[in-house]
């Protein structure tokens, strides 16, 4: 289905999954992380999937650079309060973002956020989460993004 900036059906490659791709196919999303995929976990939760790093991913120690990691936690947030909430998130923006990393990405290897909806209020939604790799914990964050206004909605 597409959402006005967003394509999201289901993944004929990765039953349970929908992908999350900019309608347009310009955007940053797909040319500076790649292909991203979607799934609820839970009533609030999401796990979002950049399917492969790779070495456009990397940094100087050959683990996925922590830019890459910050990138994928905001495009995650957008999708998530899309899944959870029912609503476009093409025109929120990011309040803030705090991120702890805890461990190194490995290239080469899908890289998953798992995000929940922690409240959400008129114009706000609260977010938290993890990045994972497997068993393995790349970085916690938490973040509020900004519903669009009315005059932006429509």
């Amino acid at each position: 289905m597409a959402t006005g900036a967003f394509i999201h059906e289901p993944d004929p490659e990765f039953p349970g999954w929908h992908t999350w791709t900019s309608s347009n196919g310009v955007r940053f999303n797909a040319h500076g992380l790649g292909r991203m995929i979607i799934r609820r976990e839970g009533e609030r939760s999401t796990r979002f999937r950049l399917v492969e790093t790779t070495g456009l991913h990397s940094n100087m120690h050959d683990n996925v650079h922590g830019g890459v990691t910050l990138a994928l936690i905001d495009v995650a947030m957008f999708a998530t309060i899309f899944a959870v909430l029912g609503a476009d998130a093409a025109g929120s923006v990011t309040l803030d973002l705090h991120n702890q990393f805890i461990g190194a990405g490995r290239v080469g290897q899908p890289l998953d956020v798992v995000s929940e909806v922690m409240k959400e209020t008129r114009r706000l939604v609260f977010l938290r989460g993890t990045v994972e790799q497997g068993d393995h914990l790349v970085a916690s964050f938490v973040g509020t993004l900004r519903k669009p206004s009315a005059a932006a909605a429509s």
